[in-house]
């Protein structure tokens, strides 16, 4: 790939405009993020395949775009933007404006050479944004839900259960759509058996795990760590040995597999045991529940990258 490339582009999305450099060129310019605008982008482009482009990966703003790049056969990287400032700050770019984000971006592009994003399979898109609802309603439901524990006067307890009982109604909407869209896809289905097969995992985490990290089973333990922001990160210097941390990566991903490890503390043999040895070695509950999420992980992923189903036998 890297031979092939003879430019580099960097986008920085806003909710309302996409301001574009192209390296080595220098070229800069802004357009609207519309349906016409798009179409402007596409003209304006190096031919694909020539370039690589660069998008932070800034949640919902960005998929639409990155979308249209890749069905278009463009080669496209969804980089962490935590490592794009990282980068300014090495070369001092502390100004913070569209039009310079988009020259950092690039220069990342050009200088780093992130991983490319493979193109989504067919309606991958569409149950991402199922998943990420279903998510949304649940939230609204939970937070709804904790106030009418608080409230005593009546007229406003039904005006609360109203609302629930409508998030209930769009729930059973989503999930139904949900189980509609996954029965249409042979491999989906396989997937969800394999990763429900996992004691701990259930179907919810299991669609999460597809829509939100699709990139399970492809990549080694320690790429998958670092993209779901569970890669423990060292603090040393000399003597001076720090707590290991994590940061970044995807926080909808975090959120199932938390709920998982809980779960899989009391049902899974082999995460019960790992949780077990280190609170006999005194470590914190935190730091039992983020170890026993990465562990789960991993082994999904090894499930996932060999298609094999849940069996002790297979993990240690």
């Amino acid at each position: 790939m890297e031979g092939s490339l003879s430019s580099f582009v960097g986008i920085d999305v806003a909710k309302n405009k996409l301001d574009l450099c192209v390296l080595p060129d220098e070229k800069r310019f802004s357009i609207d993020y519309d349906a016409a605008g798009l179409k402007q982008l596409d003209g304006a482009l190096p031919e694909p395949g020539t370039c690589l482009i660069v998008v932070e990966s800034t949640g919902a703003y960005h998929r639409r775009v990155v979308g249209e790049l890749l069905e278009a056969g463009h080669l496209v990287a969804v980089v962490n933007p935590r490592q794009v400032r990282d980068f300014a700050k090495a070369f001092n770019i502390l100004a913070k404006t569209d039009r310079i984000d988009a020259h950092v971006i690039a220069r990342f592009g050009q200088q780093v050479k992130p991983r490319i994003t493979p193109k989504p399979a067919e309606n991958q898109s569409v149950l991402q944004q199922l998943v990420s609802r279903r998510r949304q309603l649940v939230e609204l439901r939970t937070a709804e839900t904790n106030r009418r524990e608080t409230i005593t006067v009546a007229c406003v307890r039904q005006s609360i259960q109203h609302v629930i009982d409508v998030l209930n109604g769009q729930i059973q909407r989503i999930e139904k759509e949900l189980a509609k869209l996954v029965e249409s896809d042979d491999d989906w289905q396989a997937k969800i058996q394999l990763l429900s097969s996992t004691p701990g995992i259930g179907n919810t985490t299991a669609l999460t795990l597809l829509a939100e990290l699709p990139e399970l089973g492809t990549l080694n333990r320690e790429q998958i760590s670092a993209l779901a922001g569970l890669a423990p990160y060292n603090c040393d210097s000399g003597k001076f040995q720090g707590a290991r941390s994590i940061r970044g990566g995807r926080s909808s991903v975090r959120s199932v597999l938390y709920m998982a490890a809980i779960t899989a503390r009391r049902s899974n043999p082999v995460i019960a045991r790992f949780a077990q040895r280190l609170e006999e070695r005194g470590k914190k509950f935190k730091v039992v529940i983020t170890a026993c999420m990465h562990k789960l992980l991993v082994i999904l992923n090894t499930m996932m990258k060999t298609q094999t189903h849940w069996s002790p036998v297979f993990v240690h």
